[in-house]
């Protein structure tokens, strides 16, 4: 049995100020051993009604100063640091990545947090010059930001700390409530999120109204459609699949959407690198969180020429994975979430491999690894039709596709409904230039994998990958609206 959090996790919602039941709970497992760490209330509409409406009363209420904010997020940031530790175990516990993964996000909580504090104090506007178009005065005009209102935030099971931290810090940073939901199968993470933002608002000498910040757990459709459906939701920020991302921007209305979706990351590795580091690299990148993260690596793309000095690289570094109990200080890969996640793995996997791909390493799963483990597995002649280059696999597979000249890779790397992140190993800065300029990714890495991601730079892809940007700056932008104030002559002498 895994070494799971001392005590049992059975938690409630935030509506209102007040932690809440519901009358149905839903149980929260361990995905490495099967155990039950916790439970949640399984929110009815009603419920979440009430959320949205408390959040819209607080969002009339309240008169926090740009620097109450910044003390309210600060002050969560530190809850946070304090309880570092015990919130990185419930993090593992119901998620399953390692607890050294776990540990780094609880630390990337903190840090997103801090920066969405410093985003307060800056929320600036600007001067527009009236005399710029032939005919007008030099009338004094300005911009000025202001919050939407109520902010819905719907985060995914994969990094469940700092995602809802990411649409939670920037939109309380606009002046903003929030309604938080989490995913059902990681809410005790986001529940300990929560408990730190109560306790910072009672901390700081400030008149934080209760329903400023609300979580409702429980079904995604339930909640989901009742945030539709609710006309005081000005926004809504989803982290998730495509298919769940466009029901919402199809039913949205006028609402601001931010839609952080699916990928099918390519990284290419050319042979004017150093191929040793880039196979590890790019093993990280795909095997990371067990492969469970929206721009891990999904493609390799390789020059012929070196395709099989890569292949060999790749191998290498994946052995030198421990796959284990996430609790273990040794392990690098462990369970997927859930049964669905692990299946889906599985049936690409093998449809791949009966496609004409061969197993380079791994390709073990499931029986002694453990239920929900996929070991790290490097696939070589992979072609672009095989489900694993194909799709976005959510496992941690590694196939290489070779390609004959770059503008091959290009437009492999293309090949695709999605465009979140790209990555390219190379010395050559024209090719670096063409790959920054041709690839439709919202973002494009120059001698690191797709899934580099820092907190506070822009993230969003193209295509299916959604719509608008996380990073701290950029997510209070779309939390907030501009207003254009001018002052023009008046009619009097005086």
């Amino acid at each position: 049995m895994s070494q799971q959090v001392a005590t049992r996790l059975d938690k409630q919602m935030l509506i209102g100020g007040e932690w809440v039941d519901a009358d149905e709970r839903t149980d929260v497992i361990h995905p490495y051993d099967g155990e039950v760490v916790g439970s949640i209330p399984k929110a009815s509409e009603r419920q979440v009604i009430e959320a949205i409406d408390a959040a819209e009363a607080a969002f009339e209420a309240a008169e926090l100063s740009a620097y109450q904010r910044y003390e309210l997020l600060s002050e969560t940031a530190r809850q946070l640091e304090d309880r570092a530790d015990e919130v990185a175990r419930i993090l593992t516990s119901e998620q399953g990545k390692p607890l050294s993964e776990a540990k780094g996000e609880v630390d990337r909580g903190i840090q997103t947090l801090d920066l969405s504090a410093e985003q307060a104090k800056r929320m600036f506007g600007e001067y527009v010059p009236m005399d710029a178009q032939k005919g007008f005065a030099k009338d004094h005009c300005f911009t000025q930001r202001e919050p939407l209102g109520v902010v819905a935030a719907i985060t995914p099971f994969n990094f469940p700390l700092n995602l809802m931290a990411h649409k939670v810090g920037p939109a309380i940073a606009a002046g903003n409530a929030v309604v938080g939901k989490p995913a059902s199968n990681t809410p005790l993470t986001s529940i300990a999120l929560f408990e730190c933002l109560n306790d910072a608002a009672e901390e700081i000498d400030a008149d934080v109204p209760d329903g400023l910040f609300n979580l409702v757990t429980g079904s995604g459709s339930t909640v989901g459609d009742t945030i539709l459906e609710h006309d005081a939701v000005e926004a809504i920020s989803f982290t998730g699949s495509t298919g769940v991302g466009k029901h919402l921007a199809d039913n949205s209305g006028m609402k601001e959407m931010t839609l952080e979706l699916g990928g099918n990351d390519p990284t290419i590795v050319w042979e004017d690198t150093d191929i040793e580091q880039a196979a590890e690299q790019v093993v990280g990148g795909a095997c990371s969180n067990a492969g469970q993260v929206c721009n891990s690596v999904e493609r390799v793309l390789v020059h012929e020429n070196v395709e099989d000095e890569l292949v060999d690289a790749l191998v290498d570094a994946a052995e030198d994975l421990t796959v284990g109990d996430p609790f273990e200080d040794d392990t690098d890969v462990a369970s997927m979430v859930d049964d669905d996640q692990f299946e889906t793995v599985v049936d690409i996997f093998e449809d791949t491999v009966d496609a004409g791909a061969t197993v380079e390493s791994g390709g073990n799963y499931g029986g002694d690894l453990g239920d929900r483990v996929f070991e790290p597995t490097v696939l070589s002649g992979v072609t672009p039709e095989m489900r694993a280059a194909k799709e976005e696999t959510f496992g941690p597979l590694v196939p290489v596709i070779t390609v004959s000249d770059f503008d091959d890779a290009i437009e492999e790397a293309n090949n695709t409904e999605y465009g979140l992140e790209a990555g390219l190993f190379t010395q050559d800065i024209d090719r670096a230039k063409r790959a920054a300029d041709e690839i439709e990714a919202g973002g494009v890495n120059i001698n690191t994998v797709s899934g580099f991601r820092a907190d506070h730079m822009p993230y969003g892809g193209f295509k299916d990958s959604g719509v608008g940007k996380e990073g701290i700056k950029y997510a209070v932008e779309h939390f907030s609206r501009a207003k254009l104030v001018g002052f023009h002559d008046g009619f009097t002498d005086a």
